[in-house]
């Protein structure tokens, strides 16, 4: 496998100097991005795939082993702050469970039957999505999730740093990044691990903003849960409504810490209509403030 190939342009680098060291490592983070770059449609084409199911109420779980199950479970935790995503609706599957998260777990990556009973247990099926990340390819754990979630018939999305292994293969969408041998040879923590959480980004943000959980750049689905949540929903909303502090922040109340909500609410509605409008529209901001207008100049009319 590439990843594990040991690569003549870093023979020796330990004897080399610190600052020819330190190029050849970011010389490789570059390489990782070119890879993700390659590997464009595919990561697109996963996204399309996973909006409808989402949209019809499924379920995104991560699986992976190591630095790859740390890094899927990153990218799935940090959706939850950033775009509210359900908690509910979120399944994180690492081998090893939360120990792994912080140190390695011998063996557990090899836990085929765990990574099985887990799918089972959570019972995932038809409407969800699961992504599953291994830089080889060929990981037990994750190769097992992938074929258990397919096989109840999941949409399945594989990332991989070596191109034709089993979780592409069998995968309905295989993103494959090649990133080539590691700088410390089979060090996948590297440049295969960057592009790792570059296309995980990627997917993740493209999915959540097609879900409407974008406008106009900003994070209108955050929801505001501490002071530091607050500040920034209340600047979102000076910025988007042009009203004062004070009104924002009163409407930011009422709406109980929905971004959204508060600012239909500052453009007139009331909290059942914000909610209706919200809900038709699929919870596109846009879209709901478009419907809004709508029929206030349909009322005009009449």
């Amino acid at each position: 496998m590439e990843t594990e190939r040991h690569s003549p342009r870093y023979s020796a680098i330990e004897t080399w100097g610190p600052s020819d060291i330190m190029e050849a490592m970011i010389e490789g983070q570059f390489t990782a991005v070119a890879a993700v770059r390659a590997a464009r449609p595919a990561v697109e084409e996963a996204a399309l795939a996973i909006e409808p199911r989402l949209r019809d109420g499924g379920r995104l779980a991560y699986a992976g082993a190591g630095t790859s199950g740390r890094l899927a479970v990153q990218d799935g935790a940090e959706l939850m702050p950033t775009f509210s995503w359900p908690q509910e609706r979120l399944l994180l599957l690492i081998a090893g469970g939360r120990d792994a998260l912080v140190q390695s777990v011998e063996g557990a990556e090899d836990g085929s039957e765990e990574a099985i009973r887990l799918v089972r247990r959570y019972e995932i099926e038809t409407r969800d999505v699961l992504i599953a990340v291994a830089a080889s390819g060929t990981t037990p754990f994750t190769l097992a999730c992938l074929r258990e979630a397919k096989q109840r018939g999941a949409l399945t999305i594989a990332i991989a740093n070596n191109r034709d292994t089993p979780l592409l293969a069998e995968a309905g969408h295989p993103i494959w990044l090649d990133t080539g041998p590691e700088p410390i040879a089979g060090s996948t923590r590297m440049k295969a691990g960057t592009a790792q959480r570059i296309a995980l980004n990627l997917l993740s943000s493209l999915v959540m903003i097609r879900l409407g959980r974008v406008y106009r750049g900003l994070m209108v689905d955050l929801k505001a849960v501490n002071k530091k949540l607050i500040r920034r929903s209340e600047k979102i909303l000076l910025e988007l409504s042009g009203r004062s502090r004070e009104e924002v922040h009163d409407a930011l109340h009422r709406a109980e810490g929905n971004v959204k909500t508060a600012l239909l609410l500052l453009e007139g509605c009331d909290l059942a209509e914000a909610a209706r409008m919200l809900d038709q529209s699929g919870g596109h901001l846009g879209t709901a403030k478009a419907l809004i207008e709508t029929r206030r100049g349909a009322k005009k009319q009449t």
